[in-house]
Formats: structure tokens, C-alpha cells, sequence
């Protein structure tokens, strides 16, 4: 029988208390995120809670085809045929006849014999690492491999060890103690990383990965479309066949939404069979399937548009005296939560939205500013961007 002190309390009241706890811990570091309302439009352009427009340099809509006027056609022309939704998971009926389309259109950009589309990026990296690895295996990562990585690398139960970032030598110390122990070995990396913008060395890890018998995975989120002439961190490295597994998303500058795993036949007919979250997710709707196929074939058809954003970047960073880019992503540390976000908001109220990124997604003490570049966007508003930034000191 329930005592009377048990009965008097409310889980809900307790849950709010619990929940409002966490929220005002977050707060006191100026690490607690609100969602704004946002309306994007061609060239970057926003309007954040229905305010004056602002010229977007922190998205990752690389190329701006998220509301290019083809690849928006594409997706209602998808729409029209095969309706708004999938209507269950792809092996019961809602693998519609585009996704087979958009499979071969990747294997065929990323040069693998065949690849896996997932409901997206995080779904994909959830479900890829655990169907490779399990409790007996080794996972060799970079340490800054992006949440998603992390969470599949927990499904998994394999043993992880972590390299320094970018650091070849380190990985292979790692694999020279660890590797034997274990019967399969997964290494992963991301392609190009986000918060920094720089790039794996992909080939000195794929060597690596061929001599240890271990299987080299990049997270190309952030490289499709943006580097190697579109293809890709494998091509942007002189890495070809050194990577097996090419994972990546179709919601960056491919401007739609999805993940994939780009990898031979044999290991795709695997992940479609056994990848949880593959199996269990109902299928995309056939417009963001249509839009990723437009997409991609305007990044394969069209070099200038996936040059320009490494160029404006490497113009903005050549005129504030930062470090040369080599992907569209142009990070500017400023220190502390606090200072991050006046930046940001200084910048707001000259018209541009720059995000000020803050731990967890970075590391204590580099709050920062990360600046993203779009071939939508003019050569004004970059140009009015450095004038800006000169104004208000920021810069290297």
C-alpha cells in the first residue's frame, strides 16, 4: 500500500523540476539553445521570428539548392507522381521507384558499386557503425568525429580509442597496440570537419587502414558537393579506393535531406538487411528524394558552382588575416560562451546571421564564430561581411 508521502507527489511536477534544473544549470553558462523561426529564401536570405531579412553566412546549404528553382520543381514533380509520403519503411512499400535512381546517381558520384540511402545522416551513422562492429571489435576515431559517430560507436559495445585530431601518427601507435586483440577493426573520421573546416588526411589514414586490416569510414557530410570537384573528401585527398565506407548526407549542400552510404554491393545489400535504422524508418518523402537527384546532377554538371564557395571563403579569410580554407567553412574562436554570443548578436543587427557555436558542440574555452559559404551568395554581401567584420575587430 502507497504511503501518504508517495502519494502526495506528482512524477509530472517532479519531471518539470528535474527538467527546469537542467535548464537553469545551461542557462548559468550561457549554454541553453532556443529554436527561432525561420524563412529562408534564394541567396541566403532569412527572416528570423518575421524580422528584417538577414543574409545567412552559418547554414550549410553550400551551394544554395535548397531553393534552387530546379531542384524545387524536381521535388513537387516527385510529389505530384508519387505523393507526399512513402507510406511505411522501405522494405514494406515505401521504397518508391526514385530511391533506386538516387542510389545509383551516388555509387556513381562517389565511385563504390552500389549505395544505401537513410532517412538521415544521424540515422545512417547509427546504423552503419553497429551492422560492422559489435562487443569484440576495435573502433579507431578521430577524437572530434561528429555526436552521430558517437552514438553508433555506443550501439555497437565495441572497445574505442580515440587518436588526436588529424594526427596519423597517433592512429597508427593505436592500432599498433590495440589491433591485434580484436577481430575486425573500424576506423572513422569525418571528411571535413565542421566547427574547423578542415579536411581528414584521408590518404595517409587509408595507407594506414590497409596495413592494420581496418576498415576507414569518413563522414562526408560537409564534403559532398563543397570539395573534389563535388565528389568528395576521398578525391579532394588522392585517396581513391583507400576508403571503403563513404558515408554522408543530402541535406547539406545537395539541399535536400537524407543520409547515405556510398560502399561495393556486398557490404550494401548487408547494411539494407541488417541496419536498424534503415529497416524500421519509414521511407523519405519522394520530393526530397526528387530534389537530391537534381541536386546532384547540377554539382556533377556545374564546376563553377562548386568552386565558388571555397573562393568566397578563401577571400573573406585573406582579408581578416585568418588561415587559408580549403572547404567553405571559415571558424573564428572567440573564447568564452558570453563574448561568442555578443558577437553573434552584433552581427545580427548589422544584417547577418553567424551562429555562435558553444560546448558541448565545441570545447570549453573556444566559443566561436563559424562562417559558412554559398555559391548564392553575391559578391556584395560578401564584401559588405568583411566591412562588417573589420568594424566590429574580428578577425585574425
Amino acid at each position: 500500500m502507497s504511503s501518504p508521502d508517495s502519494q502526495s507527489v506528482n512524477p509530472s511536477d517532479s519531471l518539470s523540476d528535474f527538467a527546469f534544473g537542467k535548464l537553469a544549470a545551461l542557462e548559468a553558462r550561457n549554454q541553453r539553445r532556443t529554436l527561432v523561426d525561420t524563412a529562408r529564401s534564394a541567396a541566403m536570405a532569412l527572416s528570423v521570428n518575421g524580422g528584417a531579412p538577414l543574409i545567412s553566412f552559418t547554414d550549410n546549404d553550400y551551394l544554395g539548392l535548397s531553393t534552387h528553382p530546379d531542384v524545387v520543381l524536381a521535388a513537387k514533380a516527385a510529389a505530384d507522381e508519387y505523393g507526399a509520403g512513402s507510406g511505411a519503411s522501405r522494405l514494406v512499400t515505401g521504397n518508391h521507384p526514385l530511391y533506386r535512381t538516387l542510389e545509383e546517381k551516388i555509387a556513381s558520384i562517389k565511385g563504390t558499386e552500389d549505395a544505401a540511402v537513410f532517412g538521415s545522416g544521424y540515422l545512417a551513422n547509427v546504423g552503419i557503425i553497429p551492422t560492422l562492429v559489435g562487443k569484440d571489435d576495435l573502433i579507431i576515431a578521430d577524437e572530434l568525429v561528429h555526436t552521430c559517430i558517437h552514438a553508433g560507436m555506443q550501439l555497437s559495445r565495441a572497445t574505442v580509442k580515440f587518436f588526436r585530431h588529424n594526427d596519423v601518427a597517433h592512429a597508427a601507435e593505436l592500432l599498433a597496440k590495440h589491433r591485434a586483440a580484436h577481430s575486425r577493426c573500424l576506423m572513422v573520421v569525418d571528411g571535413v570537419y565542421s566547427m574547423d573546416g578542415d579536411i581528414a588526411p584521408l590518404k595517409d589514414l587509408g595507407l594506414l587502414a590497409r596495413d592494420h586490416d581496418a576498415w576507414l569510414m569518413n563522414d562526408d557530410a560537409h564534403a559532398l558537393g563543397t570539395i573534389g570537384g563535388g565528389r568528395g573528401s576521398m578525391y579532394a585527398t588522392g585517396a581513391e579506393g583507400l576508403v571503403p565506407l563513404q558515408m554522408g548526407t543530402l541535406s547539406k549542400a545537395v539541399g535536400s535531406y537524407g543520409g547515405y552510404l556510398a560502399a561495393s554491393k556486398p557490404v550494401i545489400d548487408l547494411i539494407k538487411t541488417r541496419a536498424r535504422s534503415f529497416i524500421y524508418t519509414t521511407g523519405l518523402p519522394p520530393a526530397a528524394v526528387g530534389a537530391s537527384l537534381k541536386a546532384l546532377e547540377l554539382i556533377e554538371t556545374d564546376a563553377a558552382m562548386v568552386a565558388r564557395p571555397v573562393k568566397l571563403a578563401q577571400v573573406f579569410a585573406e582579408v581578416l588575416g585568418l588561415p587559408r580554407p580549403e572547404t567553405p567553412i571559415v571558424p573564428l574562436v572567440i573564447g568564452t560562451e558570453t563574448d561568442a554570443l555578443d558577437a553573434s548578436e552584433q552581427l545580427t543587427r548589422e544584417g547577418f546571421k553567424v551562429i555562435a557555436f558553444r560546448p558541448p558542440t565545441v570545447p570549453e574555452g573556444t566559443s566561436r564564430l563559424r562562417f559558412s559559404f554559398s555559391a548564392s551568395h553575391r559578391d556584395a554581401d560578401v564584401a559588405r561581411l568583411i566591412e562588417v567584420c573589420q568594424k566590429l575587430g574580428l578577425g585574425g
